[in-house]
């Protein structure tokens, strides 16, 4: 399938759900980072709806040195955009574990700003009549980076069974510019790279995730192993279920 196809896939998909799940009137609300999944979801939206319809949410902790990448992004695509700031609920929450004698670790520090994230979405969502886009890629969850109940969640996924090549080729095929499309993504920790993080290249990953191949056995041995602990994140619930 080429780029323009699966593009176009795409757009009359998100049509289609939104046909099912709301008004004429009901907006996408998409969290904006300036980076190339929340980008390539606002244009497929903007193309899907029109961009009456598809509102951003600019969510920074505090200062954020790229933000003007995302200020970019809603203007290009003439959006209507918010901004709303997580840096006090997110001091707030994190007084409070001090509060109640527990110490905070590198885990609750990386996953807590993206589920606060996610509860403001939810929160615009419900005062615009919206529906959460969820802007996650088929290569990030397929190893766990991503934040379960944060940047997991949303009501529909446009992204979620392509590789990051793939979303990069969709954005390229709706004509954005390459500082959203190519922008590096950031651990929001530490300042490694996500490659970095994860010791390979998004290359390597989505071409083990589409042709099986990866001659490198520790890289491969490592795919797997990441894989198989998040599925957590990606599968349904376990759920007790009655006999009889």
């Amino acid at each position: 399938m080429t780029p323009a196809e699966l593009k176009n896939w795409i757009v009359e998909w998100v049509a289609e759900f939104f046909r099912d799940n709301g008004s004429p009137e009901t907006k996408a609300v998409v969290g904006i980072s300036g980076g190339k999944d929340s980008s390539v979801v606002a244009a497929l939206c903007a193309l899907a709806l029109g961009k009456e319809r598809v509102l951003g949410v600019l969510l920074p902790q505090g200062g954020q040195h790229d933000i003007g990448v995302a200020y970019d992004l809603c203007r290009t695509l003439g959006i209507a955009y918010v901004e709303i700031n997580i840096a006090e609920p997110v001091r707030a929450l994190y007084e409070g574990v001090a509060a109640a004698g527990l110490q905070l670790n590198d885990v609750a520090a990386f996953n807590t700003p993206a589920r606060l994230r996610m509860a403001a979405l939810y929160a615009v969502s419900a005062i615009v009549g919206g529906r959460v886009a969820n802007t996650s890629n088929l290569s990030e969850d397929w190893v766990g980076y991503a934040t379960k109940f944060g940047d997991s969640a949303g009501d529909f996924s446009p992204l979620s069974d392509l590789t990051v090549g793939e979303v990069k080729a969709v954005g390229r095929e709706l004509g954005l510019a390459a500082k959203f499309i190519e922008k590096t993504p950031l651990d929001g920790l530490c300042g490694q790279t996500d490659e970095d993080k994860l010791g390979f290249t998004y290359a390597v990953l989505d071409r083990y995730i589409r042709e099986g191949l990866c001659e490198d056995k520790a890289v491969k041995d490592k795919i797997d192993r990441l894989h198989r602990l998040s599925l957590h994140k990606t599968n349904p619930m376990p759920s007790f279920k009655l006999k009889g």
